[in-house]
């Protein structure tokens, strides 16, 4: 068609989209299973949200305890989910956590170790045993840039800071992606047998979230709904009890769970430890849910600080102290605020942390329901149920991006020649050309409003109520889409990309919503002000896929899955362990 602009291809057995730590795990998998990877990335090849995971990552080594195992790891995973988790998505990650970990260490991640030269471990979310292995406090910028350097090692194509707008399917199959250049807005067909989508989250939807500018829409999870996959879980997203408050462009930034861990305590603005109130057992070492809600709950009842949170102090802490095992926070404070917490208490206020539902995935090789199609990471949902366990993402990461990169590499080779047909590419590539354009509307605001509204509508608390308003308010901004300003200038091709993310938030946000009204009882993070208790009969995954109109369908339950024989013991263990005086999730 004349005036069509040019479109490469790129061929590949395997395409993987997103080089967190999930994304590179898969693509080292695909390659060493025979495959050719490419992998294509938005953010720049060092800098995906993996490098923010700083507690650590979970397996059953027994360095510390030696009574660990992989089946109190299931059973901790399991309970503290609120039971909602697929139990065979738990139980392979568990098993395979030991052998995932020692392996990162056998390609030079830096763990800290014990004076005899083992991984050490330490206590961490609500597990009964030390299993959580680190790095300092930037446990996921070691992982990442082991990965990265395996990656470089094998010779694996990373092509960054291009956006995916769109995965190619054609008769119910995926083909590959097509992705245009931040930069300069050329574009790419990436055409493969198979793709592993490895895009992260969706917490940036919320007000306060501890994920960074333009990343975290939702936009995986976009991708795989407009492709025919199903969801599950939308509504269930974990809110870290503190997050930076001040400056804006810090609001939401993590304060990490160890600072609680090291004796950080909580005051509101009356100097009242209120922790005490909430949980008077465990203070500040309670459940993160808890801790959450019990912020939340003094900020909105005004006992709230200048800007808007509570209270966390260290100072009766050593300077030492902080210094050796908050490096990362001593420093992020003093960068952003030019507050030393050895000498002052910290500012803080929930913020939206993980996104614990996701793309519907099978246990074994987490391909979805289209043809062609796998994910891993944050992006899909089955492990975590109600409440994440700290440390289990990296597991999660680095288990499932190696199952779901075999997996795509072993359909790769058993395909016939497959058809790539034009249609669809063109068809991609004239959706892009329809959003550039002058208009009237901003997406940056327009990202704000929704951000704003998830905030007040479907955050920390929710109800009815705010929940049908919240819809009503994400069909407005729906209805803004068509009139987005993009104008692709010297500086790139951002416009374009904030579009997108806006308009892959507005669908996931939909999601979420009707998750969170269908879900009528408080379980976990998700915390129904109209119906406070947890109902039995709840206990159920709750699904969604896209409608003949492109929106997604109200939410229908499907029962979880059985948990094995052998493991039910661990399991009824794990509801009456003590775990008091622990870091706990």
């Amino acid at each position: 068609m004349a005036g069509r602009v040019p479109v490469r291809t790129h061929t590949a057995n395997v395409l993987v989209v997103g080089s967190g730590g999930a994304g590179l795990r898969a693509a080292i998998a695909a390659h060493q299973a025979g495959a050719e990877v490419v992998v294509v990335a938005k953010r720049p090849r060092f800098d995906p949200h993996t490098v923010l995971a700083s507690g650590g990552i979970n397996a059953a080594l027994g360095t510390r305890d030696p009574e660990d195992s992989w089946q109190q790891h299931f059973a901790d995973t399991v309970a503290e989910g609120y039971l909602l988790g697929d139990p065979r998505v738990v139980e392979i990650v568990a098993r395979e956590a030991p052998a995932a970990v020692t392996e990162l260490a056998e390609w030079g991640c830096d763990f800290a170790r014990t004076e005899d030269g083992r991984l050490d471990q330490r206590f961490f979310g609500a597990h009964r045993w030390r299993r959580t292995c680190y790095a300092g406090d930037y446990s996921g910028r070691a992982i990442l840039h082991t990965l990265a350097a395996k990656v470089a090692e094998l010779g694996i194509a990373v092509i960054d800071e291009h956006y995916v707008a769109r995965l190619l399917i054609a008769d119910d199959a995926c083909f590959g992606a097509f992705a245009f250049d931040l930069h300069d807005g050329s574009r790419t067909a990436f055409v493969a047998d198979a793709v592993v989508l490895c895009g992260g989250g969706h917490t940036r939807l919320w007000r306060r979230s501890s994920s960074r500018r333009d990343e975290n829409f939702g936009e995986a999870m976009a991708l795989a709904l407009q492709s025919g996959a199903q969801a599950m879980d939308m509504e269930l997203v974990q809110f870290h009890p503190t997050g930076m408050v001040a400056p804006e462009e810090a609001a939401g930034v993590l304060v990490t769970e160890a600072v609680r861990g090291e004796g950080g305590r909580l005051y509101n603005a009356d100097g009242e430890r209120f922790m005490a109130r909430y949980d008077p057992e465990r203070m500040e070492l309670s459940t993160r849910d808890r801790v959450a809600l019990a912020n939340y709950t003094e900020i909105a009842e005004g006992r709230g600080g200048p800007h808007g949170g509570v209270f966390l102090d260290i100072t009766h802490v050593g300077k030492d102290v902080i210094l050796t095992k908050l490096p990362r926070m001593y420093r992020q404070f003093i960068e952003y605020q030019m507050l030393d917490i050895s000498r002052a208490p910290m500012e803080v206020a929930p913020t939206a942390h993980y996104s614990m539902g996701g793309i519907v995935v099978d246990p074994e090789s987490h391909a979805t329901e289209v043809l062609g199609l796998y994910a891993a990471g944050e992006c899909t949902a089955g492990l975590h149920g109600a409440n994440r366990l700290g440390g289990n993402s990296l597991t999660e990461t680095i288990v499932y991006g190696k199952r779901a990169g075999e997996a795509a590499a072993a359909f790769s080779a058993d395909c016939d020649l497959a058809l790539h047909p034009r249609r669809i590419v063109e068809a991609a590539g004239d959706e892009l050309d329809a959003m550039v354009g002058p208009g009237s509307e901003l997406a940056r605001p327009l990202q704000r409003a929704l951000r704003d509204l998830m905030w007040e509508r479907c955050g920390v608390t929710r109800d009815d109520a705010g929940l049908r308003d919240g819809l009503a308010r994400i069909d407005d901004l729906r209805a803004a889409l068509p009139d987005v300003d993009v104008r692709p200038s010297a500086e790139g091709w951002s416009d374009l990309a904030q579009r997108l993310d806006l308009a892959a938030g507005v669908l996931v946000a939909e999601a979420t919503v009707r998750g969170a009204l269908a879900r009528r009882e408080s379980r976990g993070c998700h915390n129904r002000t109209d119906f406070p208790e947890l109902d039995p009969a709840l206990r159920v995954n709750l699904h969604t896929r896209l409608g003949e109109d492109g929106r997604p369908e109200e939410p229908w339950t499907v029962p979880v899955g059985p948990v094995p024989a052998a493991l039910e013991p661990w399991l009824v263990a794990a509801g009456s362990s003590q775990v008091a005086g622990r870091l706990l999730e």
